[in-house]
C-alpha cells in the first residue's frame, strides 16, 4: 500500500520523539573518527514545507515541534534537536522541517554514509531531487527492508539502522522483528532503531516484547524502550496515542538523555492530564 505521505504528520510529537533521539545518537557516533553508515528503510520525502497544504490539513506540527520552538531552558537533548531545526529554517520563523534524511546528513562527517530507500513514487522523486548530486548518500527506490542484506554491514561495522514504515498494514510489524533479527545477525554490534505508533492495536502492544526477546538473544549491548504518550484514548479506539522507539544496541549516554527530555516532552506536548512516558532498559545499562 503507498497511500502513506508523512507530509501529513510532519513535525508532530512522534517526529519529535523519534528526531531528538536520532540527533543523539548521531552525536555519539560523532565523538569517534571512526565512519558511521546510517540506514534509513522508510526515508520518506526528505524535507517538508510546514506552509503547504499537506502539512496544513492536519497542522500535526503544532501539536509538535511548534510547542519546542520558543520553549526556554531545554534539556541538551532537545535543545540539540531544536537547533538542528533551527539551521534547516532560513529565518527565525519555523517554515520547513527536516526528515531523519536530512538530520542525519546535517551530522555526518566526510568519512560517513547514509543510504536511504523509499518505495512511494513522489516521495521518492523528492528525496532524489534533495540529495542530487551528494556522493555520501544513495538513494534508492525499493522495499527498505529488502535492502538491508545489500547494506550491512557496513565497511566501518559502525551505524545504524533506522526503521519507521508506516504501519498502514499489519505486516508491517512483523516485518520490523524479522528485519532486526536479520540485521544482528549481519551486524551484531549495529545500533538498531525501531518507531511505532501507540495505537488500539494489539501488534503495536506486542512489538516491543517481541523486539525484546531479539535484542536479548543476539544484541551485543542491550535494549532501551521508550513511550511518549499524549493522547487521551476516544470512544472509538481510533487515532495515536503517542509512539515509542525501541534501541538495540543503544549508546550508553542515551539514557540519562532521555531521562532528562521525557518530563519535558510530557510538559510541552501532554494534550491531557493522563499524559506520561516510559523508559526501561535492559539489564547492566
Amino acid at each position: 500500500m503507498l497511500a502513506y505521505r508523512h507530509a501529513f504528520h510532519a513535525g508532530n510529537h512522534a517526529d519529535v520523539l523519534k528526531h531528538a533521539t536520532l540527533v543523539a545518537v548521531l552525536r555519539h557516533l560523532n565523538a569517534k573518527d571512526k565512519a558511521w553508515r546510517l540506514v534509513d528503510t522508510h526515508a520518506g520525502a526528505g524535507a517538508y514545507a510546514l506552509h503547504a497544504e499537506q502539512a496544513q490539513k492536519h497542522a500535526e506540527y503544532k501539536q509538535g515541534i511548534a510547542r519546542l520552538w520558543q520553549a526556554p531552558d531545554l534539556p541538551p537533548l532537545l535543545d540539540d534537536y531544536v537547533a538542528q531545526v533551527r539551521a534547516f529554517n532560513a529565518h527565525e520563523e519555523l517554515v520547513l522541517y527536516p526528515g531523519s534524511p536530512r538530520f542525519a546528513r546535517a551530522l555526518m562527517r566526510p568519512q560517513d554514509q547514509l543510504r536511504l530507500f523509499e518505495l512511494h513514487p513522489t516521495d521518492h522523486a523528492l528525496l532524489v531531487e534533495n540529495f542530487a548530486g551528494d556522493r555520501q548518500v544513495m538513494v534508492q527506490r525499493g522495499d527498505g527492508f529488502a535492502g538491508l542484506k545489500s547494506q550491512l554491514p557496513p565497511p566501518s561495522r559502525r551505524g545504524v539502522l533506522l526503521m519507521d514504515p508506516s504501519y498502514e498494514i499489519k505486516t508491517d510489524y512483523a516485518e520490523v522483528v524479522t528485519a532486526a533479527r536479520e540485521a544482528l545477525t549481519r551486524f551484531a554490534e549495529g545500533i538498531v532503531m525501531v518507531w511505532y505508533p501507540q495505537i488500539d492495536l494489539r501488534e503495536s502492544a506486542q512489538l516491543p516484547q517481541r523486539l525484546k526477546a531479539v535484542a536479548d538473544t543476539q544484541a551485543k549491548k542491550g535494549w532501551l524502550h521508550t513511550r511518549l504518550t499524549v493522547a487521551e484514548p476516544n470512544d472509538r479506539g481510533f487515532g495515536m496515542l503517542g509512539s515509542g522507539l525501541f534501541i538495540i544496541n543503544p549508546p550508553h549516554t542515551l539514557k540519562p538523555a532521555l531521562g532528562q527530555a521525557l518530563p519535558v516532552l510530557v510538559k510541552l506536548l501532554g494534550q491531557f492530564a493522563g499524559a506520561g512516558h516510559r523508559l526501561e532498559v535492559s539489564a547492566g545499562l
